[in-house]
């Protein structure tokens, strides 16, 4: 067996879910909303299923789709693509990560990683051949810092992940660091791979600035998004992967190889979805804005310590004022077990030295869903151990 896979851990997510489950447990672990999605794209995928092409579409996605694409980032981001040779449509975005990975990395090449880190970015990085550079991000700003940079790139450094908003940490990380994080990238010659799939769900009147924005990272910045996020809508797996010519060619045939095509009435539907209304996009964020602020003042009313969330699906708690004397991923455990809530361990999207005492928990539910987890949570602090 490649030991890359075979001496994997349970992730924590099927961890944690497993508790749920036994424990009947409400759910705060994995980032799904209790929301089915927006009525009129599900309608539009239903209807492409009795009435459109059933066979396989093209191996870089439906033109329309393209297209919708090209559109949606000039109208929201200001970034101008050409549908035809720099837009490809993917099986989700985890799927568009590793075929970025797959077709930009060389055994041996360095591949910095930001941690706490989606746990998927470091076995594709080390089943491409990789070797993975750790950058640590420190809560409560969880901000790039120029000496954490320097420490890692070098001449051997071809590619840097980056994911922004991120995940867990609810940062969306300001203009000055992506602009430092692309002196780097100019400096050593190193393409940015840049999981944006959150771009939207961002707070308090956030934009999200694309690295492909930045000066001089256009033609080395490979862009990836997620209808799943976008629409609320996680089981489509529709993604999108952008990026120059001479860097597509290479990754489309990675993509070949791997899932080849994506499913074509999700990818009429997504096209649908994307050419909506700002009022859409801006709706979704207001009401998810809202059931943040419902748990964070729930948590805070309770006794936990809030840190800031300016996008994503997920609020971090900091459980080191609380002196439980365990760590995180105990307490997720116990969570589950005496309490019947699921969260997620921080710690656990750390592969060096881990952060012990921060939890992730998941706002993008029914109030009523928010609301009975809280009641729940309520003893956790009040009636101590």
């Amino acid at each position: 067996m490649n030991p890359v896979y075979a001496n994997l851990p349970v992730t924590v997510f099927e961890v944690m879910s497993q508790l749920a489950r036994e424990n009947n447990a409400i759910n705060l672990g994995q980032g799904f909303p209790d929301d089915p999605g927006p009525e009129d794209v599900r309608r539009k995928a239903a209807e492409a299923v009795l009435n459109g092409y059933n066979q396989y579409p093209p191996m870089m996605g439906l033109v329309e789709l393209r297209e919708a694409v090209a559109r949606h980032y000039a109208h929201w981001q200001g970034v101008t693509l050409d549908p035809q040779a720099e837009v490809m449509v993917t099986s989700g975005a985890t799927e568009a990560v590793a075929g970025a990975l797959f077709g930009l990395i060389e055994p041996g090449d360095e591949v910095v990683v930001f941690a706490p880190a989606y746990d998927a970015y470091l076995p594709l990085i080390r089943r491409a051949g990789g070797i993975v550079r750790l950058v640590r991000l420190e809560p409560p700003s969880w901000r790039l810092t120029e000496e954490a940079l320097r420490a890692v790139f070098n001449r051997k450094t071809k590619v840097v992940v980056f994911n922004s908003p991120h995940n867990p940490a609810a940062v969306v990380y300001p203009r000055e660091d992506l602009e430092l994080l692309a002196r780097y990238c100019r400096e050593f010659d190193v393409i940015a791979v840049c999981d944006e799939v959150w771009e939207h769900v961002l707070f308090d009147g956030r934009q999200h600035v694309s690295m492909m924005a930045i000066p001089g990272m256009r033609e080395r910045t490979v862009k990836i998004g997620s209808a799943g996020k976008i629409f609320s809508l996680t089981g489509w797996k529709v993604g999108f992967l952008c990026a120059a010519p001479q860097i597509l060619r290479v990754l489309a045939k990675a993509h070949q190889f791997l899932t080849f095509t994506t499913p074509p009435n999700l990818q009429a539907a997504v096209a649908y979805g994307l050419d909506k209304t700002d009022d859409y996009f801006l709706g979704m964020r207001a009401e998810l804005s809202r059931s943040r602020d419902r748990l964070a003042q729930g948590l805070r009313a309770i006794g936990f310590p809030v840190l800031p969330c300016e996008g994503t699906y997920f609020l971090n708690v900091d459980l080191k004022p609380l002196g439980l004397n365990e760590t995180d991923e105990a307490f997720c455990k116990r969570l589950a077990v005496e309490h019947k809530v699921a969260a997620i361990p921080v710690s656990a999207l750390y592969e060096d030295d881990p952060v012990t005492s921060v939890v992730r928990f998941c706002f993008a539910k029914k109030d009523a869903t928010i609301d009975g987890a809280l009641e729940r949570l309520s003893k956790v602090v009040s009636g101590g151990r």
